[in-house]
């Protein structure tokens, strides 16, 4: 029989690993590199980088055009074609097909055929699912069904919004609106087979928690991971040269531009800073708020290698009006010894100390960032101070701490599985 050439490297790879692996872990994901259009596909990759470091014995399952097995930079993944309508969501689609991919989300029978079958022929100790968009909250259904303990990791609010930043005309919806609700039922039902909730900061979990998902599981706050500390040394005040403000993401509402913009026209025109601003926008907003920064003090890049911007700026600001779930770019920053002054809502605010390695200010407020700006470019000593924090927190979000987060939690819920099971039987 011939055997197709990447199932033998997979094959292959898997003799070559360790004998005595802790655990074997599948892990369904929404993407995966090199299919890499946002963060979720590199903090995926990364998720399985560390889990391979810990001794794992693991495999990734994600969706593209066809049926391969391969292994992706030492990591082995199973491509399997789309169990939905299509799996490419970020290709414009006409509007009744966007409604039945939504629909089948909430419980594709053919999703749950399919992971049941990827469940059986792997037989992991655990499922751990992240975001799992075209691989389907089925997934859960069909881990239960076969009795393997289930963990689920978000990086965003996708169970409870349709389009997974619970936003609506601009505003932050503090609870799920009717249409979610209705759309999203399936997915909140099945959440109830998940054991185990990992979230990169406590408010992406409470928000889940508090609609009543994931009913029966226990939590943990894992945040987002770095490869290393990328310098030795804090920084100190830049006394021969502009204070640098440094911006870095889409140059959208969401993203608080806007409000950084104004907090810049409110500063001192005598104070000696400089704003830098990386990244574009993708509609007219985009322009209009590069209009808004004082021209003679600001600098517009594009978009940058982040190593070289982060470099290049003493403060970086993460004004999101939005709750995101975690915000990497401030753990990127703390990497290159620059505190952080962030919006005080969503995951990048718990990455703050305030006063250690950088400060908070009231989301949308431009005054409130202003005063933080104004207090931090004008005392040397307090920036002198602030890098060090800065530097010194770098190392809680490095790789090798974070990977033994996740096996001593994925630990902890196999082993209340088996001790429920027991109790059941």
């Amino acid at each position: 029989m011939n055997v197709p050439e990447s199932i033998f490297c997979y094959q292959n790879f898997q003799s070559l690993q360790k004998k005595a692996f802790l655990m074997r872990i599948l892990m369904p994901c929404a993407a995966f590199p090199p299919f890499a259009d946002g963060g979720g596909p590199i903090s995926s990759f990364i998720i399985a980088k560390m889990l391979i470091a810990e001794g794992h014995d693991l495999l990734v399952v994600n969706v593209s055009d066809e049926d391969t097995h391969e292994v992706y930079e030492g990591i082995p993944v199973h491509r399997i074609r789309s169990q939905n309508i299509y799996w490419n969501y970020y290709t414009p689609r006409p509007s009744w097909k966007k409604m039945v991919w939504h629909a089948l989300e909430n419980g594709n029978p053919k999703a749950y055929l399919t992971m049941k079958q990827e469940i059986s022929s792997f037989q992991p100790d655990v499922v751990v699912t992240i975001s799992i968009e075209n691989t389907n909250v089925a997934t859960w259904a069909a881990a239960h069904a076969l009795g393997v303990p289930v963990v689920h990791i978000t990086f965003s609010t996708f169970l409870m919004c349709w389009n997974a930043t619970m936003r609506k005309n601009d505003h932050n919806c503090e609870q799920q609106c009717i249409g979610c609700k209705a759309t999203s039922i399936g997915k909140k039902f099945l959440s109830r087979f998940v054991d185990g909730v990992i979230g990169e900061s406590e408010d992406i979990i409470r928000r889940h928690t508090e609609q009543g998902y994931f009913a029966n599981a226990v939590t943990q706050r894992i945040p987002a991971a770095i490869n290393k500390v990328q310098t030795t040394k804090p920084r100190h005040f830049p006394n021969e040269r502009p204070f640098r403000v440094g911006f870095l993401g889409v140059h959208t509402r969401f993203k608080g531009l806007e409000t950084l913009a104004q907090a810049a026209q409110l500063l001192p025109e005598d104070l000696n800073v400089e704003f830098v601003i990386a990244g574009k926008g993708r509609d007219a907003f985009a322009e209009q708020v590069r209009d808004q920064f004082p021209a003679h003090k600001s600098r517009f890049t594009g978009w940058v290698d982040p190593e070289a911007f982060l470099q290049d700026v003493d403060l970086l600001i993460y004004p999101t009006i939005g709750r995101e779930a975690f915000g990497r770019a401030s753990i990127e920053a703390f990497a290159h010894a620059v505190p952080v002054v962030s919006t005080d809502i969503g995951g990048v605010a718990e990455n703050i100390k305030e006063g250690f390695n950088g400060f908070s200010f009231r989301a949308d407020d431009p005054i409130s960032l202003k005063d933080a700006i104004l207090k931090i470019a004008t005392s040397e000593q307090l920036y002198n101070d602030l890098s060090e924090g800065a530097l010194a927190s770098a190392s809680e979000y490095l790789q090798p701490n974070l990977g033994r987060m996740y096996t001593r939690f994925l630990d902890q819920v196999c082993a209340r599985y088996q001790q429920l099971e027991t109790a059941e039987s």
